[in-house]
């Protein structure tokens, strides 16, 4: 035969209605009781006439294909060592484990306007049985017209203003901050900074949150609270954080953490000895920092497989719109969390004075 081989030569070869063909190849031979003699002959006719489904049009029809689709709103490449690439290894990861492939759909290199799922109005991602969705820069109003058009979906990050449309997964900040600051008490230290960025993304309130509860818990005074991009940030920032008292700064963002110790050493405030220093967040690129920088870390790969598996519960009605997981971070200990120094630089300024980048 000539062109490509269609389900009538299928059928033709093994000898079966055109109907048991689409019933087989569609994954319900159980369903409609057919036999597995008869999937026997159908699939060795596929295989002598080399047939491959159309997947897409599978997909459009309401069938299974197997296809697992990633929709990031960041640029993901050529960029190695990116924030995203131990998310994106599990998500293949457990792809590969539950037998599916993976279609990546990326949106940041559009032209017409806003990063978009959407595309001439279409939901691109429709070729897929499912999607997974990640990425800083999202779009609520999208994830709620997938919501809205029964689309399976899992969103890896927490997204409270879409909460009730969608699972979600999201590292659980709030003990590990927490831990972090017990731990802070427990080695002496009483007067705490904070350092984040000027931005109020869920993640980062979370972990502001949690800084400010656990200080009033355990009777940390906080002298200063800074929000500032890194290069923002000059030496006489870090010369009045150690003026307030303060003998422990905790950093929301792995961005201010090479800044810093690059003050530190301008201003010779030494890190830990004058000032113990906690990441509240992952840091990629270890080998080149100049601390072994004592630090939160997301378990971003861990997180990108329990997102597959949480799709496929989902596309299988095993998981309703309304179930989110909060998977625990990993305390890295580091060297840079120590007993505070016995002599204060300065007394303490009154708790609660917040510093931003234009003091």
């Amino acid at each position: 035969m000539t062109g490509r081989p269609r389900q009538r030569d299928i059928a033709r070869l093994a000898g079966v209605s055109q109907t048991a063909v689409s019933l087989i190849l569609n994954g319900k031979t159980a369903e409609h009781g057919l036999t597995k003699e008869t999937e026997r002959k159908v699939l060795d006719a596929m295989r002598q006439l080399g047939y491959v489904p159309n997947v897409t049009a599978q997909a459009l029809r309401g069938g299974r294909n197997g296809l697992i689709g990633v929709h990031t709103f960041e640029p993901l490449f050529p960029n190695k060592g990116t924030y995203y690439d131990e998310f994106m290894v599990g998500i293949e990861d457990q792809a590969i484990r539950a037998g599916q492939d993976l279609v990546l759909f990326t949106s940041v290199h559009q032209r017409e306007g806003d990063q978009s799922i959407y595309r001439g109005g279409q939901n691109r991602l429709r070729i897929a049985d499912g999607a997974v969705i990640l990425g800083f820069n999202q779009h609520g109003e999208e994830l709620a017209r997938l919501a809205a058009e029964g689309f399976p979906f899992v969103f890896i990050g927490r997204r409270e203003s879409a909460a009730d449309l969608m699972p979600y997964i999201t590292p659980d900040y709030t003990p590990a901050v927490g831990s972090m600051v017990d731990q802070a008490y427990q080695l002496g230290h009483r007067h705490a900074a904070y350092l984040g960025l000027p931005d109020r993304s869920e993640p980062r309130v979370e972990r502001r949150d949690a800084f400010r509860t656990f200080c009033a818990r355990t009777g940390i005074a906080i002298t200063e609270e800074t929000v500032a991009e890194p290069q923002a940030l000059t030496s006489d920032w870090l010369s009045a954080v150690c003026s307030s008292g303060a003998t422990v700064l905790f950093v929301e963002s792995s961005y201010h953490l090479e800044e810093l110790a690059r003050l530190s050493a301008e201003t010779r405030t030494r890190i830990p000895s004058r000032l113990s220093v906690v990441g509240l967040d992952s840091i990629d690129a270890a080998g080149n920092a100049t601390h072994h920088w004592t630090h939160i870390s997301v378990q971003r790969r861990a997180i990108g497989a329990r997102a597959v598996e949480m799709l496929l519960e989902v596309i299988d009605g095993l998981r309703g719109v309304h179930d989110h997981e909060h998977y625990p971070c990993r305390l890295e200990h580091g060297a840079t969390l120590v007993p505070p120094p016995r002599a204060r630089v300065a007394r303490p300024r009154s708790a609660g004075r917040r510093r931003s980048d234009t003091d």
